[in-house]
C-alpha cells in the first residue's frame, strides 16, 4: 500500500511538473539557410501561455548560427526562463531552393534543466519548414515543430516521455542586408504543447 501511494504521489508531482518542462525556444527562421560563411546572431523574447493549469512563462532566447554550405547551416541555442535553462543545437538542410517556394528540414537535440519543481528533460526535435517571398523584403513561413521529450530521473512506474507538436506561422522582414525582423506564433496541437509568441532581430556577419 505504501509503495502504491509513493508511486501515485510521484506521478502527481510529475504531471504537475510536465507543463513547466514543456518550454520550447521557437523556430524564428524561414526555410532559407544562412549563406555560406555567414554568422547569425539572434536574441528574442518568448512568451509561453500556460496549458494544463500551468502559469504563463516569459523567457529570453539566443541563437548563434553558421552557414557551412549554400544549403546547410547549424545553430546553437540558449534560453533562460523562470522554470529552467534551455540548451540545444540543430542543423537545417535546404531541400527545395530557387523554385518560388522554399522547403527545408531541421533536426536537433535539446536539454531543459528545470528549476524548483520542474524536472530535467532531454529531447529530439524535427521541423519541416516552408516559406515564400510576398515582396522582396517580406517572407512568410510555416513550420510543423515536433519534439520527442524524455523526462530525466522519473520515478519508477511513471511515464517518462511525451511529445510536443506545434504549428508555427511567422514572418521574416528584411531590415537591411545585415538584419532581419522575425516574428511567429506557435499553436499547440496536443495537450503537452503550450501556445507561444516570439519576435526578435537576427544579425548577419559576413
Amino acid at each position: 500500500m505504501r509503495k502504491t501511494f509513493s508511486v501515485l504521489s510521484a506521478a502527481l508531482c510529475l504531471c504537475l511538473a510536465l507543463p513547466a518542462a514543456a518550454q520550447n525556444i521557437g523556430i524564428l527562421q524561414s526555410a532559407e539557410t544562412n549563406n555560406q560563411g555567414t554568422v547569425k546572431l539572434m536574441v528574442a523574447p518568448l512568451m509561453s501561455f500556460g496549458s494544463n493549469d500551468a502559469d504563463d512563462e516569459f523567457g529570453i532566447m539566443a541563437r548563434v548560427g553558421y552557414g557551412f554550405t549554400g544549403r546547410f547551416d547549424a545553430e546553437a541555442k540558449v534560453g533562460l526562463s523562470e522554470n529552467g535553462s534551455f540548451f540545444g543545437a540543430d542543423g537545417e538542410l535546404w531541400l527545395l531552393k530557387d523554385a518560388g517556394l522554399d522547403i527545408s528540414l531541421t533536426g536537433g537535440l535539446h536539454w531543459l534543466f528545470g528549476d524548483g519543481e520542474s524536472l530535467d528533460t532531454m529531447g529530439f526535435e524535427i521541423t519541416p519548414l516552408v516559406s515564400g517571398h510576398v515582396t522582396e523584403s517580406l517572407e512568410l513561413f510555416g513550420a510543423l515543430d515536433v519534439a520527442f521529450e524524455s523526462v530525466q530521473d522519473a520515478p519508477a512506474g511513471v511515464d517518462d516521455s511525451y511529445t510536443r507538436v506545434h504549428l508555427v506561422p511567422g514572418i521574416e522582414y528584411r531590415l537591411s542586408d545585415a538584419a532581419d525582423l522575425v516574428a511567429e506564433f506557435g499553436v499547440g496541437l496536443n495537450d503537452n504543447s503550450s501556445e507561444y509568441v516570439s519576435a526578435g532581430i537576427a544579425f548577419y556577419f559576413r
